[in-house]
């Protein structure tokens, strides 16, 4: 067994890394409609893809977000919304949203959609500030209503205690303040996720934070044969210099 830390920008990376060779998301690519709907995870996500479509010309991080969470008095960049990641038949079809594509989804296609909470039964939510709840009726109505896969790639930095609905639950309430918390329909993809689908090592959140750039850090347990506790390692120590996420 061995430690890691992975931050959460590596973490970032780590997950596009991933995804970008998820057996799903590359049948999906073949032949089928990806919609990567913007946020900073994602952002890495489309990035990894589109570097193995050989399409990353043209697309650029900055901007690419609906909502973002920053620090109390920290200021925000701004950026033109370049849109969402629309791929059919493995092109990218630049400038377009899932609001553009929503009514021809169907089954065997699939969205990623990140999120701002998993809780410990891998259910996720995403924070609503949006009146009309943004991206989450066209996904909800493609997902739940015509079995449209959904990846849920999210940072294990976004943890929570309690399980997610009934934190929905309270912080939905008429009498509350604040933004609202939406339970997602589809399977979350976190660091664990990532790192055994790329070096079929087994890793388990051990602990959490430091400071010194290790803030929201998660420390991980690596378990495996030799060969796959190396391959993890190496894995990390390739992204150890990742900068930070400035969108």
């Amino acid at each position: 067994m061995k430690q890691v830390c992975v931050t959460p920008v590596m973490g970032k990376r780590l997950i596009g890394k991933a995804l970008a060779v998820h057996p799903e998301i590359k049948t999906v690519l073949q032949s089928g409609t990806l919609v990567i709907i913007a946020g900073t995870t994602n952002g890495y996500v489309t990035e990894e893809i589109l570097t193995v479509l050989g399409q990353a010309d043209g697309f650029t991080r900055n901007g690419f977000r609906r909502g973002i969470a920053i620090a109390p008095g920290a200021k925000l960049i701004q950026a033109e919304f370049p849109g969402d990641v629309i791929i059919t038949d493995g092109r990218w079809q630049k400038g377009r949203t899932i609001f553009d594509v929503v009514d021809s989804l169907k089954s065997g296609d699939m969205i990623l959609k990140g999120a701002n909470a998993v809780d410990p039964r891998g259910h996720a939510a995403v924070q609503i500030a949006h009146p009309q709840a943004g991206t989450m009726l066209p996904l909800i109505s493609a997902v739940i209503g015509r079995r449209v896969q959904c990846i849920i790639p999210v940072g294990l930095e976004k943890r929570v205690l309690d399980d997610v609905a009934l934190l929905s639950r309270r912080v939905n309430a008429s009498d509350a303040t604040g933004l609202r918390l939406l339970p997602l329909p589809g399977r979350v993809f976190t660091e664990l996720d990532a790192i055994h689908l790329l070096t079929q090592a087994s890793a388990t959140l051990v602990a959490a934070g430091g400071v010194y750039g290790a803030e929201g850090a998660s420390w991980l347990a690596i378990d495996g044969t030799e060969a796959q506790i190396e391959a993890a390692d190496k894995l990390i120590r390739s992204i150890s210099g990742e900068p930070a996420c400035i969108v």
